[in-house]
């Protein structure tokens, strides 16, 4: 159960409001009239009025559908225990399935009717950053990530093969870096008969682009310059709708070296960014909810400021401006300097103890971020050169378990656009894909959100999450590296795909793919990533903004919509059949030593991400893996982890003595990893900090967490340590 406390036990710890029946928390009180409201055509009154209004006639619907969820894993599990050591039949499991309502019957083809969508998500093909909202430094950086340089994105990684080993710049690592950039431009912006190597001069004359007096290939791809047109400061170019920008600075010492003076070749990058309320974020109050809020608040005023230092210096970030060029017929035009943002809620299981209900219960957590996320966004909606050109607000949705539960998610923010005084459909919705019942209930899933869906994405992670926990009591599955290669991966990926094209989303919809997890091995990434363009994904997550410029040349390299096009013309590819193979062990007898290490990665990681949620409220951080490689660690991640050791614990794969075992010498492993952190407090020898304690509850009570979800765990660990 999502954790709930009662009015009574609260009075002491902190000072309510009564608003229309709720017992709101006074800081977020405060918050809401004083920060959020005023700059907005709504009056405090309609605001509460409004979520109090959600919260007595959805609260209701909201309890039905948690049960739901409940009882469909209770008959699943009845099921396959009804049927151990019998030979597994598929064609009686589905029919099971659809028996019991799991598996609905899919309705006529359709088209998604999402209108004022922006081009960042229907029609521009790029990397999209995922960052913590709490962390107004990375938010910051990810707004900011719209435009990244290529020069520093190669030079500072492993692209090249290894890392610089001097401080100071390496001028024959530098030329290496030249050499790829040139590479790049001579495959994605050709010159007839000349490199880009080679190239001595780039001008501007009768609106075309010539380098040293010969033409692009294709001269369409010349979008504009900056400054003079013989002498330009920047040209840039465009392909594939990505825009490309060459600086000349030869009084730099990379511009001096370069035989035209070229400085820097900067790409645009984050076409978009996911700002976090969810996954990577550590909220269990109203001073966190009020953190979260007060920088998308900042952001959509566009005055959050972040300072630090860096170097000795102390460095201030802000949202940079819209950047300003000349067309080649020579009238002025501007691009816009920020990635597009959107923001993701929290799913429909979590309460959050900063708002009670008239009962003195603990309101939904969905409920607050449906009404604050998107009051907040309002003041973004008029704004020349805003967020949104289109005035329309972009709220992912993660963790929703069929059609009924996007149906009403599709609701709420119907009822939040009455209560805030805005047009029906202005909230466009993202449908997280990372369920097993929305997995193999898609096309009704988009169905019942038709006209606010603007994005659809898988999620390995979670979904494997789910498919461990919901088919818990079919056996011991396999490893996890084992499972990411088995037939049902690739058609969950495939089927993803497909049916997003087959209703409508291209040009209306981003269909997007998963994390990079490795933030240190871009070399890797270089070559793997390229497979998310190539599968008819339109958006791929990356964990940073050197990330998002480096795949952002894959995104040159594919033209995605002519990839869809490819794919809608050669059909249906997956099969919810080969989905609903789960991955479970088929008799193999693994020896001693590879269960322990299989259960030395799971908790290691758990550990790792765990100790500094607890402790330290960080819901996302680069943790080292057992093998000290950085791993970008959030929920999904400790999810998949601690179901697959609560599954092998289950089945008799390993004891709970093995485990404790595990647990205790990992503990010692990840204090060792963070020995130069300040502000870690040790987990071993005595093993009775509430860290620890969360981590085993992850592992020792897995099975019985609803859904397999770390929140209601880590949640009430939080809590406890805040006091």
């Amino acid at each position: 159960m999502a954790h709930v406390r009662h009015l009574k036990q609260l009075e002491t710890e902190m000072a309510r409001t009564e608003k229309y029946g709720l017992q709101v928390d006074d800081q977020l009180v405060d918050f809401v009239e004083a920060n959020a409201l005023p700059g907005i055509d709504v009056s405090a009154d309609a605001f509460w009025k409004g979520l109090s209004g959600i919260v007595s006639t959805l609260g209701p619907i909201n309890k039905t559908l948690l049960k739901e969820r409940k009882e469909f894993k209770q008959k699943i599990d009845n099921w396959h225990i009804e049927r151990r050591g019998k030979t597994f039949d598929a064609l009686e499991y589905k029919g099971f399935l659809i028996s019991i309502g799991y598996l609905v019957e899919e309705g006529s083809d359709f088209q998604i009717k999402t209108s004022n969508v922006d081009p960042e998500i229907a029609s521009i093909a790029g990397p999209q950053l995922v960052v913590p909202i709490t962390n107004a430094r990375f938010a910051l950086n990810a707004a900011n990530a719209r435009y990244g340089s290529l020069y520093d994105s190669v030079y500072g990684t492993d692209v090249l093969g290894g890392l610089s080993e001097s401080r100071n710049y390496d001028p024959a690592r530098g030329a290496k870096v030249i050499a790829y950039a040139k590479k790049f431009l001579d495959e994605i912006f050709p010159i007839h008969d000349l490199s880009h190597a080679d190239a001595t001069r780039y001008w501007v004359e009768g609106g075309e682009l010539l380098v040293d007096g010969k033409k692009l290939k294709n001269a369409s791809q010349f979008a504009g310059y900056r400054n003079e047109p013989d002498v330009p400061e920047t040209i840039l170019l465009k392909n594939n709708n990505l825009h490309v920008e060459l600086y000349f600075n030869a009084h730099t010492p990379i511009g001096k070296a370069d035989k035209a003076g070229i400085s820097d070749v900067i790409l645009e990058s984050a076409m978009s960014a996911i700002m976090d309320c969810e996954d990577s974020v550590a909220a269990v109050d109203a001073e966190d909810k009020i953190l979260a809020y007060s920088n998308w608040l900042g952001l959509m005023k566009r005055d959050l400021t972040c300072s630090f230092k860096k170097g000795g210096k102390t460095l201030l970030r802000r949202l940079l401006p819209d950047r300003n060029y000349i067309a080649p017929n020579g009238s002025p035009f501007s691009l816009k300097g920020r990635a597009l943002m959107l923001v993701r809620n929290v799913g429909h299981l979590m309460t959050n103890p900063a708002i009670l209900d008239a009962d003195g219960n603990e309101i939904s957590e969905g409920f607050m971020d449906a009404m604050f996320t998107v009051a907040i966004a309002m003041h973004d909606l008029d704004r020349k050169s805003g967020n949104s050109m289109t005035g329309s607000v972009y709220i992912v949705k993660p963790k929703m378990h069929g059609p009924k539960e996007v149906a009403f998610t599709d609701r709420i923010f119907t009822e939040v656009e009455k209560a805030l005084g805005l047009p029906q459909y202005t909230v466009k919705i993202g449908i997280m894909d990372e369920e097993r019942r929305t997995t193999v209930n898609l096309k009704e899933c988009i169905r019942a959100a038709e006209n606010r869906v603007a994005f659809i994405n898988t999620g390995f992670l979670d979904r494997t999450g789910d498919e461990i926990h919901t088919s818990m009591e079919a056996g011991p599955f396999l490893c996890k590296d084992e499972i990411k290669k088995q037939p049902w991966i690739m058609a969950y990926e495939d089927q993803n795909i497909d049916i997003g094209l087959a209703c409508g989303l291209q040009g209306k919809a981003q269909i997007g793919k998963g994390m990079w997890a490795v933030p240190d091995n871009m070399a890797d990434m270089m070559e793997q990533k390229i497979g998310h363009p190539q599968s008819g994904a339109n958006c791929a997550w990356v964990p940073s903004p050197t990330a998002a410029t480096l795949h952002a040349m894959h995104y040159h390299k594919v033209d995605v919509f002519a990839r869809q096009n490819e794919i809608k013309a050669g059909g249906k590819r997956a099969s919810v059949d080969t989905i609903l193979q789960f991955p479970i062990s088929q008799g193999q007898n693994w020896s001693n030593d590879e269960i322990t290490k299989e259960v030395e990665n799971n908790a290691q990681g758990i550990l790792g991400y765990v100790v500094r949620w607890v402790d330290q409220g960080v819901g996302c951080s680069k943790v080292p893996d057992i093998n000290n490689v950085g791993l970008m660690e959030d929920r999904a991640t400790c999810r998949i982890s601690s179901q697959h050791i609560a599954n092998w614990l289950h089945h008799g794969v390993v004891s709970q003595e093995e485990v404790m075992t595990i647990m205790q010498r990992m503990a010692g492993v990840v204090d060792g990893q963070n020995i130069n952190d300040t502000a870690y407090s040790p987990m071993a020898p005595n093993f009775t900090s509430i860290a620890f304690q969360a981590a085993c509850d992850l592992v020792f009570k897995g099975a019985i967490q609803p859904s397999g979800y770390t929140e209601p765990v880590l949640h009430a660990r939080r809590l406890e340590l805040k006091g």
